[in-house]
């Protein structure tokens, strides 16, 4: 899956949703398309899951992602920003075999910047999605403490600059390869995370992961 994932370039996830709260909110709409009678374990944040999907434009309907196509379900931890915050709120509360359509907001999405060349930028995501399978998933990563690597608990320009260094190329893997390069995504991590623009964001500011546990 290239497209909805943010691979752990949780800063820049954070930066884009920065961007998108001095814009209108929309609500996250979700559709119950199929729900089996015997539901013995739903989703909760957390969990593995196991999914299908298939990703379309609302504007003109066009088809930009599908695991269906490649036969290929698509497996992520829910709730800890490995996916778009639509698919993170749209999927819990999902039963095995549950089917859903999820019409998900910019905001709520890629924004105003978009992915790639395949979602422009303030596009209106429309996903159908199966829930395949759901499993116990392991602690979240703390983002946080992997940054501070000198463990004064204030994350500097130069500690940033670094663990973005060691995500890029994640991000190139799993196809975003688009991104600002990484002075600026540094300057526009500082500019939304660092409130009191001491030029050091701390573990208060930082709106990223920062707790091993659920």
């Amino acid at each position: 899956m290239t497209r909805i994932i943010l691979p752990l370039l949780c800063l820049w996830a954070v930066c884009v949703a920065a961007d998108e709260a001095n814009n209108e909110v929309t609500e996250l709409e979700i559709i119950t398309l199929h729900k089996p009678d015997d539901c013995k374990r739903s989703s909760k944040r957390g969990d593995m899951l196991s999914m299908h999907y298939r990703g379309t434009l609302k504007e003109n309907g066009k088809e930009f992602d599908s695991s269906y196509s490649r036969n290929e379900p698509f497996k992520f931890q829910l709730g800890v920003g490995q996916v778009i915050k639509g698919w993170d709120q749209g999927l819990l509360d999902m039963c095995v075999g549950e089917k859903r359509k999820l019409i998900i907001p910019p905001n709520l999405g890629y924004g105003e910047h978009g992915a790639g060349d395949s979602i422009p930028g303030g596009a209106t995501l429309v996903f159908e999605v199966e829930c395949l399978e759901v499993e116990s998933g392991p602690p979240p990563v703390n983002v946080f403490a992997d940054i501070d690597v000198n463990k004064d608990n204030l994350l500097s320009r130069e500690e940033v600059s670094d663990y973005l260094r060691k995500q890029i190329p994640n991000a190139a893997e799993a196809g975003l390869g688009d991104l600002p390069e990484q002075d600026k995504l540094v300057e526009e991590i500082f500019q939304h995370e660092d409130a009191d623009k001491n030029g050091f964001i701390s573990h208060e500011e930082f709106s990223g992961p920062k707790h091993d546990e659920l």
